[in-house]
């Protein structure tokens, strides 16, 4: 399992169209990711899970993926959230 602690810098969070790439992002890998905010787990392949999570701007999220691509996804989603894609 991989994990990583990230700060999210995207301005808008994870709402609306942002939660829309993020989850595409995510899809892209055959590992099972989750992403928690604030004691909140969701699926990081889930588009109603994202929202409801709530990831505002500067909201510290825990990324973790299990499977064959791990660091792939993690580094992925790190680079999604700090705007550095």
């Amino acid at each position: 399992m991989t994990e990583r602690e990230v700060v999210v810098k995207i301005p808008t969070g994870l709402h609306a169209q942002p939660a829309f790439s993020f989850v595409e992002t995510a899809n892209r890998f055959k590992s099972g990711i989750m992403i928690t905010c604030e004691g909140h787990k969701a699926s990081a392949k889930s588009v109603l899970s994202i929202l409801a999570l709530g990831a505002f701007q500067g909201s510290v999220v825990q990324i973790s993926a299990h499977g064959e691509d791990e660091n792939l996804a993690v580094e992925a989603l790190d680079r999604f959230l700090t705007g550095d894609t």
